[in-house]
């Protein structure tokens, strides 16, 4: 499409998490920091979360791709299974072999046992589950059993949760407070702030290949992050369909009138833009004094 005119070699703004692309801004730099932290410290659960497309899954795929040989990993991307189905699972990602109907109690047995042989290597297992706010209640507390497996020094199983911030409300019931007890390190994803839009735009158009001057114009750039409010998987779609128009006009730059038309494209975006006229209207009047002026009145007129 328009990777050869812009001399790209990959598409920048993919929406698969593409590990290639992962750009060490400071929120994602500090998850993936308490996560080694409570990982090498034997923790047995660790919870991050964050509104939609804020960047779990990649968090999630970088983890799994960083953690060195002293881990044995299992990674359940939907979580939404009943109790047998969620421990099959399990069973399954850890290489059991399951023979003939699912028993709770075998495989149980079998999970411990395997979990035994990994600490005997000399190695930690770590479970990691995404979209986590899916699991069924009777679910999460399995998994809490599971973390009871344990040595006299250590616990045989960590577990990684990622989810949304209902996972919070979902942990926030009574019958959940052993669980919660148990989630010593947690983080909470927040949206980019413009800077960090800037260097993420930036970072991923270097890795996709592009070496000249700046592709996206500073105002490109801010209007980006203003429709998307630094929402990593919307920054993608807009930036991504901003090039489209860009290259559709011939132009080699992405500009302001490029962003407005791909948003005006995407649903996400139109659904929620009765605050930008709101905000070009604030824009304008802090570019003048008289705006300075009206805005330093309405703020001493706030209670």
């Amino acid at each position: 499409m328009y990777l050869q005119h812009f001399g790209l070699t990959e598409y920048p703004f993919g929406l698969t998490p593409n590990t290639q692309f992962f750009c060490a801004l400071p929120a994602h730099q500090e998850a993936m920091n308490v996560l080694m932290v409570a990982l090498h410290g034997g923790e047995g659960f660790i919870k991050i979360t964050g509104e939609v497309g804020t960047g779990k899954t990649m968090l999630c795929r970088k983890l799994l791709n960083e953690l060195g040989p002293g881990f044995a990993t299992a990674y359940i991307a939907n979580p939404a299974l009943s109790r047998s189905e969620l421990l099959s699972s399990v069973a399954e990602e850890m290489g059991i072999s399951l023979e003939g109907p699912p028993n709770p109690g075998h495989l149980l047995n079998r999970i411990s046992g395997h979990l035994l042989d990994v600490a005997a290597s000399g190695r930690r297992l770590v479970l990691v589950l995404d979209e986590a706010q899916a699991i069924p209640p009777e679910s999460l507390e399995l998994l809490r059993l599971l973390t009871n497996l344990e040595t006299e020094s250590r616990k045989l199983l960590q577990i990684v949760l990622f989810g949304q911030p209902e996972l919070d409300v979902l942990l926030a019931r009574a019958d959940f407070r052993q669980l919660r007890q148990r989630i010593t390190f947690s983080y909470r994803l927040r949206p980019l702030r413009r800077d960090e839009t800037r260097r993420y735009l930036s970072s991923r158009l270097q890795v996709a290949g592009w070496a000249g001057r700046d592709l996206l114009t500073v105002p490109a750039s801010w209007l980006i992050h203003s429709f998307s409010r630094g929402t990593p998987r919307l920054l993608n779609i807009i930036a991504h369909k901003a090039l489209m128009v860009a290259y559709g006009k011939g132009a080699h730059r992405v500009y302001a009138s490029h962003v407005r038309a791909a948003a005006a494209d995407t649903e996400a975006v139109r659904t929620e833009r009765g605050w930008l006229p709101r905000l070009w209207l604030l824009a304008l009047l802090l570019a003048t004094g008289a705006g300075w002026t009206l805005f330093h009145g309405m703020r001493e007129a706030l209670p």
